[in-house]
């Protein structure tokens, strides 16, 4: 029989030969496209569009849960544009980078993490609970670590307890993606390049789609990194339609598609946060739509007792971390109270113990007039004042304490669902139900909403472009795809 002519695979149908591909695991998938300019054409219309794939194991086994959640992303047609892990903290951060990394290739940007939780789509359920989202499910697998659970003494704590990984790999035609990291000196004064930072980004992005400002940003901060800073600096650099979003995840590897970049093991230099970068594609093939990210954020918090403002403020150094003490006097009386006074009078008149803190602070005279943020920390009260571990807080700042409230939630969480179900076109999410997602437990969220969203804590409408840490609630991030004209 002639090459070409007869029966076989030559008979086949394009939509019969899509069908086919369109079933097979990512290596097979990339393997047939290289047959011939009709499979290429064939295989090239499978991933015609953005493909979100994610997938959770809590092995105890670190090498086994990778090798699992890998074979479920990869178990479908893919092209890895970038991938995301988060582990539990007794996870071996470097191992895990390592495998995963080997897997998806050398070229493919990569961060892997330590997270304090973690939550997947649950489409299938085997013996360790490994799931896949790359279909729509309405069921998820979550796992939440405390902070502190490799010094508990429970002995009752299940033995996977801090062991499992949650990996996000993605596809996004139309963008560029590549891993860009905030840099500190080893040397005094050991400031962080933040003006470095911001302009690698704006670099970047013009490189690849000739627009300074890229389509998002994905962000992971060291518990240790001045992140307030780092996002003023970026929301007055990058343009409003950039969306922003990440957390303060403590400790962190990564790879860049260009390994140049890639600092782990210098001498010159710390890393304090790594972000990944999406930016529109200049060199984009004809037949691709566009990709856009949509980031809101939901609380569960409401204000409790009285406004107070700060007075007799004393910012304390301990080496290893900043606090500030103050005292405070209750808006519109001018006596002035210690932190074992507040803290009674809040704890006695709501009978709430652990108590949120927060403070409001204000843009000045020639900023916007709106509330920049929620700053909040856990505090403690002694006869030097209250006591919270946040700093650049002043006097006159007006706070109030808040507390978490079931209603509050799920008020928040349903008013954020039924702003993405009005989009459409939605390929994929973190935190976010319905679509292909992941998720993860952190010690900070970093948001910058481009919904105009409700501020559920204070009754008040919230900067739509305003990038900033939230402590308590959650950050959402659903991407939604235009298919050309």
């Amino acid at each position: 029989m002639e090459r070409g002519k007869g029966g076989g695979v030559g008979l086949l149908s394009e939509d019969v030969l899509q069908d086919i591909l369109s079933r097979l695991p990512a290596l097979s998938y990339a393997s047939a496209a290289c047959v011939s300019r009709s499979w290429r054409r064939a295989a090239a219309a499978v991933l015609s569009r953005p493909k979100l794939a994610s997938a959770i194991s809590l092995n105890p086994s670190c090498q086994d849960a990778v090798e699992e959640v890998l074979d479920s992303v990869l178990s479908r047609p893919i092209r890895p544009h970038f991938a995301i892990a988060c582990v539990g903290i007794k996870f071996s951060l470097e191992r895990t980078h390592k495998l995963i990394t080997k897997k998806l290739g050398y070229i493919t940007p990569v961060i892997t993490s330590v997270a304090r939780g973690i939550i997947s789509g649950d489409a299938m359920c085997e013996e360790f609970t490994i799931t896949g989202s790359d279909a729509i499910s309405e069921e998820f697998t979550e796992a939440n670590w405390s902070s502190d659970s490799e010094d508990s003494d429970d002995f009752d704590l299940p033995t996977n307890r801090d062991q499992g990984i949650v990996l996000i790999v993605g596809f996004i035609p139309g963008l560029k993606v590549d891993a860009i990291p905030l840099l500190r000196g080893t040397q005094e004064p050991c400031i962080p390049l933040i003006d470095k930072f911001v302009m690698d980004v704006r670099h970047y992005s013009a490189a690849v789609s000739g627009c300074t400002s890229p389509t998002g940003i994905v962000m992971f901060g060291g518990t240790g990194a001045d992140m307030e800073h780092v996002l003023e600096e970026m929301d007055y650099a990058l343009s409003r339609e950039t969306a922003i979003l990440g957390g303060r995840s403590g400790r962190f590897v990564y790879r860049s598609g260009d390994g140049s970049i890639n600092i782990r093991g210098s001498l010159k230099y710390y890393c304090d946060a790594v972000a990944l970068v999406f930016a529109r594609d200049n060199e984009k093939p004809q037949g691709v739509g566009e990709t856009k990210f949509h980031v809101a954020s939901s609380t569960g918090l409401v204000p409790v007792g009285p406004t107070h403002k700060v007075v007799s403020v004393k910012v304390v150094d301990n080496m290893s971390e900043c606090s500030t003490w103050f005292n405070a006097r209750k808006e519109g009386i001018n006596v002035v109270l210690d932190g074992h006074r507040i803290l009674n009078d809040i704890y006695d008149e709501y009978k709430k113990m652990g108590m949120l803190l927060g403070t409001y602070s204000l843009g000045s005279q020639n900023e916007e007039s709106f509330p920049l943020g929620l700053r909040s920390a856990w505090c403690r009260g002694n006869e030097k004042g209250l006591i919270v571990n946040v700093v650049g807080i002043k006097n006159g700042d007006p706070f109030r304490f808040y507390c978490s409230d079931a209603d509050t939630a799920l008020s928040s969480c349903n008013w954020v669902s039924e702003e993405f179900r009005n989009l459409k076109q939605v390929c994929g999410g973190i935190n976010f139900p319905g679509v292909p997602l992941a998720g993860i437990r952190c010690a900070g969220l970093i948001g910058r909403v481009n919904l105009s969203t409700a501020n559920h804590v204070a009754g008040q409408e919230e900067s739509a472009h305003r990038c900033c840490v939230r402590y308590h609630g959650s950050v959402y991030l659903v991407m939604s795809y235009t298919p050309p004209l």
